[in-house]
């Protein structure tokens, strides 16, 4: 709305004292057209904004200037209690009011604490998009428009109508009963009900969705920790599952156990080495998995593993033989 595009303006140029349109257009995601068109609207209600020409210029309030705010909007009070992940609220289609909510609150303190702040803030770093070995954390993109959509649906307990491409599978629609939203490492997903059966959708599958005017079918209240434990503990006993049983170097344990569904048992051995007992999604998962860490594991059982896991090995060492 063009009230908080407004409101986030003055309150930009007030934190930063003085900022050029260009500037303006990046924080705000405008162009720079609806920025001048802006300040000149802010200049004919009476706020105090004035441009400063030269190489250093841009645009800046006189000073002693304060706004006066009504107070957070729905989705800036929505995006202040995942505040503590960004990318939570990137997933939920919440990240620019996170930026317009933070900067109200910045602005509500008083002029020590802003700066105090602010110096803190360029101190942290919360979720990198890379970690030491330079491996990206690719976060799952989807459409705004689509994720609003739901979250409009669950919000206002109506039922939803998603287009939904499930793996393997050509997308279609499907009506549920929306129960809510979950972050798990920068995925998000859909709790809901479909006829009664309890149904978890990955939201960068959603290609489209609608809010119905019906009333979804669900419980008043809903504990969604428990209900997320609860579809967890299904998918890992559920569908190709395979219990591997494995002898890996502790330095590489967290590299195994990172890619496994769970660890069912754990000892070690005599020299030092672990033996666990893991299930993996699939056999393809499991073969993957075992292979990403080369001689620092062994798979003891099933003998199919360690099958598939000699002849791809030979299959290597044969491509990349001492030709004659």
């Amino acid at each position: 709305m063009r009230a908080d595009r407004l409101v986030s303006m003055v309150l930009l140029v007030r934190q930063h004292g003085r900022l050029t349109a260009p500037a303006l257009a990046r924080e705000l995601e405008v162009s720079t057209r609806t920025v001048l068109r802006d300040i000149e609207a802010l200049s004919a209600a009476g706020v105090p904004v004035y441009a400063e020409r030269g190489r250093h210029g841009g645009f800046a309030l006189l000073p002693g200037f304060q706004t006066e705010l009504t107070g957070l909007n729905h989705d800036e009070a929505l995006a202040l209690l995942v505040a503590g992940s960004r990318r939570g609220a990137q997933v939920f289609g919440l990240g620019a009011a996170l930026a317009s909510a933070m900067r109200k609150v910045v602005d509500a303190l008083p002029e020590s604490y802003r700066v105090t702040a602010a110096g803190a803030a360029r101190r942290l770093l919360i979720d990198p998009e890379t970690d030491l070995l330079s491996r990206r954390q690719a976060a799952e993109e989807v459409p705004d428009a689509i994720v609003a959509e739901v979250r409009r649906a669950v919000f206002a307990g109506h039922k939803l109508r998603i287009h939904y491409a499930a793996v393997d599978q050509a997308p279609k629609w499907r009506t549920v009963d929306p129960i809510g939203l979950v972050t798990v490492r920068d995925q998000g997903y859909l709790l809901a009900t479909r006829s009664g059966v309890d149904r978890t959708y990955r939201l960068s599958r959603v290609l489209a969705a609608e809010e119905l005017a019906e009333p979804a079918q669900r419980p008043d209240r809903v504990d969604l920790d428990r209900a997320w434990q609860e579809r967890s503990t299904q998918f890992r006993t559920g569908g190709d599952q395979v219990t591997v049983l494995v002898r890996v170097n502790p330095a590489r344990r967290e590299d195994l156990v990172g890619t496994a569904l769970t660890v069912r048992a754990e000892e070690a051995d005599a020299d030092g080495w672990l033996r666990l007992e893991v299930t993996f999604q699939d056999p393809r998962h499991a073969e993957w998995a075992l292979w990403q860490l080369a001689t620092n594991a062994e798979a003891l059982a099933p003998q199919w593993l360690r099958n598939s896991l000699r002849d791809r090995a030979a299959a290597i060492a044969t491509c990349y033989g001492v030709s004659s």
